[in-house]
C-alpha cells in the first residue's frame, strides 16, 4: 500500500527522481499525485477483487444445503427488519449474533425477501469480506515485492475451503467465522494507527461490541490481547530503569490497551444485561467444561476438525480430493512455522502478531482440550485468517532478514521457495475452480411447504431440523414450529416464544420426517400420541407422514406453562436435547 512503513523495502538512491532545479516542488507535486493514483489504484484492484471472490463464494455455498439453523437467522433477521428491535420473545443460540450478522441478514432480506437463497447470499458476503481484510491485514506494513508476496500468500490460504463440511465451516455458517470480521478491524487499527489515547478508547468500544455478538471474542480477542498486553508490560517494566512510576509510566500504552480489554468486558456485561432488563433477546448457554484427563483421548478427532478448516483433512479422501487435502498441508506448514517463529521471539515480533499468534493457540487449545471438541469445525474457524495474516507477515519479513546475507545459496533457496509457492497456489486456484463445478445443494424439505400450503395447512408442528426450514422454504406462509424430540416440549433454540402461543396461532398439524440422520429423522409417535391423542386425518408424501388434528395443538404441549427461564438458564431437558444433536453456534 502507499507510503514507506516499518517492514517495506527502500528503494536504491540510484532511482528516486531528482527534483528539477528551476521547478524544486515538481516532483513532491508528481511524487503526491503518484500516490494518489496508486491509492485509487488499490481501492479499484480491492472493489474488483471483492466483487469477483463474492461471486465465486456465492456458488461455492450454494453446494451445501441449507437447514434450519440457516432459517431461523433469516426469521430473527425478518423479525429485526419488521421493527423488533430487541427481538422480544427470542431464544437466541449460545450465540445472539445480534449486533453483527442480523443486521446484515435484515438488510439483505429488505430487498431479497425472506428466501434461502437470502442465506447464501449473506454467507458469501460475510467469508469475502473476511477474505478482503485478512489479506490488508497481511500487506500492512509493506509495500512493492513484500506487499505482493504477502498477498499471495495470505489469499492463497484463505482461497480454497475444503468441499463440504469446509464450505459450512467457513463459507455457509453462520457462525464465528462472521466474528473474524469486527476483530480483523481491531487488529487492523492496532497495526496502523499512532500510539495515542483514542486507540484503546476504540479498541474497547470495538471489542465490547463483537463480544456482544459472540462470546468466543474471550478466547480469539479479549484473552490473547490481554494477556499479550500484561507480558509486555512485565518485560518493559523489569528492563527500563528508574523509579517504579517513572517504570510504570513508560507503558502507558500496552497498560492501557489491556485496560481496554477489562473495559470491553465490562461494556458488554451492561449491554447484555439492559437487553434483558427491556425485554431482549435471551441467549441460552449450554455448558463449558474441561475434559477430564481420563476421557482426552475422546477429543483426538477434533484434530482433523482443524485440518478441515484449512482444507487439509485427508480422512476418507481418494481422488483429487485426496491430492487437493494432501497439498493444503502447506498452509497447515506455514501456518505453524509462523506460530513456532513468533514464539521463539516473541519480544521482537510485533503487538498484532503476539495477539494473532495468542488467539490462535488459545482457540485451538480450548477446543482440543474442552467439550467443544464435540462441535463442528466452525467452532475454530477464526485461525484461517488470522493464520493466513501471521503467516504472510511472518513468512516475507523472515524472508528478507535471510535475504540479507546475499549468498548464493540463500537466493537459490528462494528461487525454489517462490517457484513451489506458485505450484501450490495454481493447485489451490484449480481445485477451487473444480469445488465451483458442483451441482447446487437443494435447501432442506424442498417441496414440503408447497404440499402443505396445498392442502391448506398453514400452522403445525416438527422436529428442529424440518420446522423453520419448511417455514422459509414457504415464504413464511407455511410455518411450522419446532418441539423436542425425547420430551414433546417447545424446543426454545434459536425459536420464539410467541410461536407456541395457542391465543395469537393455531397449530392443527404435525409433520414426521423418517429420513435417517441428525439432520432430519424426528417420529416421536408415542408421545404424539400420549398429548395429542388420534389424528383426524394422516397424509404420507416422500419421507414425511402428515398428522392433523380438528384442535389447536399448541394447548397440549407439554410443559407449556413452566415458568420463563432466566437469561442464561437451560432447562434439565433442553440440556440433554443439546448434547443429543449438533448445533450451528
Amino acid at each position: 500500500m502507499g507510503g514507506l512503513r516499518a517492514g517495506a523495502e527502500p528503494q536504491s538512491a540510484e532511482l528516486q527522481p531528482a527534483a528539477s532545479p528551476a521547478s524544486p516542488t515538481g516532483s513532491g507535486e508528481r511524487a503526491s499525485g503518484s500516490g494518489v493514483r496508486r491509492r485509487w489504484a488499490a481501492l479499484a484492484a480491492y472493489l474488483l477483487s471483492g466483487a469477483v471472490l463474492f461471486v465465486a463464494y456465492l456458488r461455492l455455498s450454494e453446494t451445501y444445503p441449507l437447514n434450519s439453523d440457516s432459517a431461523n437467522i433469516l426469521l430473527m433477521g425478518w423479525d429485526l427488519l419488521h421493527g423488533h428491535l430487541l427481538l422480544h420473545g427470542w431464544y437466541m443460540s449460545d450465540v445472539s449474533f445480534f449486533p453483527t450478522e442480523l443486521p446484515q441478514y435484515a438488510l439483505l432480506e429488505s430487498f431479497l425477501g425472506l428466501r434461502m437463497q437470502t442465506a447464501h447470499v449473506a454467507a458469501a458476503m460475510t467469508y469475502t469480506l473476511v477474505f478482503l481484510l485478512a489479506v490488508v491485514l497481511a500487506r500492512s506494513g509493506s509495500s512493492g515485492r513484500a506487499a505482493a508476496i504477502r498477498t499471495l500468500i495470505a489469499a492463497g490460504i484463505m482461497l480454497a475451503p475444503q468441499f463440504g463440511f469446509g464450505v459450512f465451516a467457513l463459507d455457509l455458517s453462520v457462525g464465528h467465522i462472521g466474528t473474524a470480521v469486527p476483530l480483523l478491524l481491531v487488529w487492523l487499527l492496532l497495526d496502523k494507527m499512532p500510539s495515542r489515547w483514542y486507540v484503546p478508547v476504540l479498541t474497547a468500544v470495538l471489542l465490547a461490541w463483537v463480544l456482544v455478538a459472540d462470546p468466543i471474542t474471550y478466547v480469539v480477542g479479549i484473552g490473547p490481547l490481554g494477556a499479550v498486553c500484561a507480558a509486555r508490560v512485565i518485560r518493559g517494566f523489569a528492563r527500563a530503569s528508574g523509579h517504579w512510576t517513572d517504570r510504570l509510566a513508560r507503558q502507558w500504552y500496552d497498560l492501557a490497551l489491556g485496560a481496554s480489554t477489562v473495559a470491553a468486558t465490562a461494556l458488554a456485561w451492561v449491554a447484555n444485561n439492559l437487553i434483558s432488563a427491556v425485554g431482549g433477546y435471551r441467549v441460552n448457554r449450554p455448558p463449558f467444561y474441561l475434559t477430564p484427563w481420563h476421557d482426552l483421548q475422546n477429543n483426538a478427532p477434533a484434530a482433523w476438525k482443524v485440518l478441515q478448516i484449512f482444507g487439509a483433512d485427508y480422512a476418507g479422501l481418494h481422488g483429487i480430493w485426496l491430492a487437493l487435502a494432501f497439498l493444503h498441508m502447506v498452509s497447515v506448514f506455514l501456518v505453524g512455522w509462523a506460530l513456532v517463529r513468533v514464539f521463539r521471539r516473541f519480544y521482537a515480533a510485533s503487538l498484532v502478531d503476539q495477539v494473532l499468534a495468542a488467539a490462535i493457540v488459545l482457540n485451538v487449545v480450548l477446543y482440543m482440550l474442552t467439550n467443544a471438541s464435540d462441535e463442528a469445525a466452525h467452532e475454530v474457524a477464526v485461525i484461517v485468517p488470522f493464520g493466513a495474516a501471521l503467516a504472510a507477515r511472518v513468512l516475507v519479513r523472515a524472508a528478507r532478514q535471510a535475504r540479507a546475507a546475499r549468498d548464493g545459496r540463500t537466493r537459490r533457496v528462494r528461487v525454489a521457495a517462490f517457484a513451489a509457492g506458485i505450484a501450490v497456489l495454481a493447485g489451490y486456484a484449480a481445485g477451487f475452480g473444480y469445488e465451483l463445478t458442483r451441482p447446487v445443494a437443494a435447501p432442506a424439505n424442498t417441496g414440503l411447504a408447497s404440499w402443505l400450503a396445498r392442502h391448506d395447512l398453514t400452522y403445525g408442528l416438527s422436529g428442529y431440523w424440518t420446522s423453520s426450514s419448511v417455514t422459509v422454504n414457504g415464504g413464511n406462509h407455511v410455518q411450522v414450529r419446532a418441539l423436542m424430540q425425547y420430551t414433546l416440549q417447545r424446543d426454545l433454540w434459536m425459536s420464539n416464544l410467541d410461536w407456541y402461543n395457542p391465543r395469537h396461532h393455531y397449530a392443527n398439524f404435525v409433520v414426521l420426517d423418517a429420513q435417517p440422520g441428525y439432520f432430519s429423522h424426528w417420529e416421536p409417535v408415542q408421545l404424539i400420541g400420549k398429548y395429542f391423542g388420534v389424528p383426524a386425518r394422516v397424509y404420507h408424501t416422500g419421507p414425511y407422514t402428515i398428522m392433523v388434528w380438528n384442535k389447536n395443538l399448541l394447548k397440549y404441549i407439554p410443559g407449556r406453562e413452566m415458568p420463563t427461564l432466566a437469561p442464561g438458564q437451560l432447562s434439565a431437558a433442553q440440556l440433554s436435547h443439546y448434547r443429543l444433536r449438533p448445533v450451528q453456534s
